[in-house]
């Protein structure tokens, strides 16, 4: 089983958004070279010109302090309804949205992309359901084609905590996997999250990875406790209390028939006087513990 350690850039949202300054402190500060770049950090949305000229930088930053990109993500302010969208001419400004998000990640090199799988309003959850989830599904296939002629290896999606929100049960996010499967260019594949806790009967996470770990080369990983998702670090403190370890989550893995994934920190601090100032220390022993396990 191969394993690479790496870290979702969602920790440098509005705090340490220069490329110049993130990838100093993911290669110095937490010795990694693996990032999961963020939309928030440069989002499609914005005009061309500024987008070229952040590319540039941010290519200049990795090759600087030899960093890879290995994929690209929807994040905070991304968190939208986006291909699931009850709006048509919106769910086909977020298709081209992800369109230019995939030319971005191939600047970059990366190799996979994702989000949630598309979030349902409320009203599209009671009374549309069928016809807004079948046209997330045939979004993300038109969207593997196009990531296929981009030169990516698959697309991700994230299962969530919600109904809504979609595959908060394992045989759910086995389904809507299968279901873009059925026609694509490059695999649907899983972002597994340890600490989303879905529907009452699989907020335990390790059955998770036992059951689903085969299917996600990428695994977000954070500290939390049974029934939240807390984003909390790896510190001393948050471990005594903490469901995740390294040992288990690593034994899990095997038992899913894993052969290769990238462990994603995805850490988060709330802007507060107690943890505000400790983010990249928090970040470094999370770091430090987890290398026990990933060389």
């Amino acid at each position: 089983m191969k394993l690479k350690l790496g870290t979702n850039l969602g920790f440098a949202i509005n705090r340490y958004i220069e490329p110049e300054i993130w990838a100093k402190i993911v290669a110095r500060d937490l010795g990694l070279n693996s990032v999961q770049f963020v939309a928030d950090l440069l989002n499609p949305f914005l005009p061309e010109d500024y987008i070229n000229k952040m590319t540039e930088r941010i290519i200049d930053s990795l090759n600087k302090y030899n960093i890879k990109i290995d994929s690209m993500f929807t994040s905070a302010y991304t968190r939208v309804n986006h291909l699931m969208h009850p709006d048509k001419q919106a769910r086909e400004i977020w298709l081209d949205w992800f369109k230019k998000f995939i030319d971005m990640g191939q600047k970059f090199g990366a190799k996979t992309l994702g989000s949630h799988f598309g979030i349902l309003t409320f009203d599209g959850f009671e009374n549309n359901y069928d016809f807004l989830v079948e046209e997330g599904v045939k979004n993300w296939q038109k969207l593997s084609f196009y990531a296929k002629d981009a030169g990516y290896d698959a697309l991700i999606f994230e299962p969530m905590s919600v109904p809504r929100e979609m595959a908060h049960t394992i045989p759910e996010a086995i389904e809507l996997m299968d279901r873009v499967n059925a026609d694509c260019g490059v695999p649907m594949r899983l972002c597994l999250d340890v600490g989303h806790a879905p529907h009452p009967d699989y907020r335990d996470p390790y059955p998770w990875v036992e059951k689903l770990g085969k299917y996600s080369p990428i695994i977000h990983i954070q500290q939390t406790v049974l029934h939240k998702s807390n984003h909390a670090p790896f510190t001393e403190e948050h471990n005594k209390t903490g469901i995740i370890s390294g040992e288990k989550l690593i034994e899990a893995m095997k038992k899913s028939g894993l052969d290769e994934t990238i462990l994603m920190f995805e850490i988060g601090h709330r802007e507060h006087y107690d943890t505000e100032f400790k983010i990249i220390e928090d970040l470094k022993e999370s770091a430090d513990y987890w290398k026990k396990w990933v060389k």
